[in-house]
């Protein structure tokens, strides 16, 4: 890197810092700040508190309460609001505090927000980004630990996208507030303790396409496909799987919406077998989704069935049980053992 995306002097490539998956988040949304005075950051408890898990910490003292606004609790009024300061050429950034708290603006979402460039002949864009932590794993009460992704992703009009480390944190949420489609951002929640390298100089340009898997892991003998939480847990799986011999490929995902299919293919034609994994419940997830796509367009590369690793068919369960719930370790690597049995 030969000059400072900030635009300062002239300097020398760094090697990044190695800060928290909630802190890139932070410097994230304080670059998009920083870039462009229409970012505007809305929702409860995001000001003066810094929002509950402190992802905007910081941003109200340093840019002014006319920037990071604290909002009544009134997730239809957040996003109504920021779908009227978008058309007027705003570029609103929505914290939903819990996953389990979009449901009251599903209608504005679903309604307006996915559908207004289409309503106006594309003459009128939404630039608005959603985000909303996701994913149980933290021991919270109910509502608090939902993964909600297939209603998004299933809905034309909005486009969806996870990540599961520090430095796609960072480049993600600034790519998303960049975009001029409304983006739904899910965060994992129970990752945002887990610390990677970041390069926070790093310029937009520089940054992997959002709407693209990346091999997370290369492998030869079978293909996991996670996202968001389920990236770790999968990689775990395939470090665990190496000591019985297998060499497993780990496929982050990152977008749900449009999902990235043709890096899917790539994978699953060598290896033969995939086995997908996400904490929403199983009925009608991702999993599904992917399974019908793999076993469309790869049928004849396939040594076994499209398998899949869910959250069961339930509502999400009391803290005190939630990791029986969760996918781990131990049920990724049953569905590989299972797929090599076929």
């Amino acid at each position: 890197m030969t000059e400072s995306s900030r635009g300062g002097k002239p300097q020398s490539k760094t090697m990044g810092e190695t800060i928290t998956l909630g802190k890139a988040l932070n410097h994230g949304l304080r670059r998009a700040l920083e870039d462009d005075p229409k970012v505007i950051i809305m929702g409860e408890d995001v000001g003066k508190l810094g929002g509950v898990f402190r992802i905007t910490d910081g941003l109200q003292k340093d840019f002014g309460d006319d920037r990071v606004i604290d909002t009544p609790l009134a997730e239809s009024g957040i996003v109504g609001t920021a779908v009227g300061l978008a058309i007027r050429g705003y570029r609103p950034v929505c914290e939903i505090q819990f996953d389990g708290f979009v449901f009251p603006a599903y209608n504005q979402i679903v309604a307006q927000v996915a559908k207004m460039f289409y309503r106006s002949l594309g003459n009128v864009r939404l630039p608005i980004v959603i985000r909303i932590p996701f994913g149980g794993g933290i021991g919270a009460v109910e509502h608090h630990s939902e993964s909600p992704e297939a209603l998004f992703a299933h809905v034309p009009g909005l486009k969806v996208v996870t990540c599961s480390s520090s430095a796609d944190a960072y480049m993600m949420i600034r790519q998303a507030v960049a975009s001029d489609d409304p983006i739904v951002f899910f965060e994992p929640k129970r990752r945002y303790w887990e610390k990677g390298e970041v390069d926070l100089d790093a310029d937009l340009g520089q940054a992997f396409p959002l709407h693209q898997a990346r091999v997370a892991r290369e492998g030869t003998d079978a293909t996991v496909l996670a996202y968001g939480p389920m990236v770790r847990t999968a990689l775990d799986a395939a470090i665990a799987a190496a000591e019985d011999g297998r060499n497993l490929e780990v496929i982050d995902l990152r977008s749900l919406s449009p999902l990235d299919m043709e890096t899917v293919y790539r994978s699953v034609r060598r290896t033969g077998r995939a086995v997908v994994v996400h904490e929403a419940p199983g009925n009608l997830g991702l999993g599904a989704e992917l399974a019908a796509r793999i076993t469309e367009e790869c049928f004849y590369s396939l040594e076994a069935p499209v398998l899949r690793v869910t959250g069961y068919d339930i509502p999400y369960p009391a803290a005190r049980v939630e990791e029986d719930f969760l996918p781990d370790l131990d049920r990724v690597l049953d569905a590989v053992d299972r797929s090599f049995g076929w």
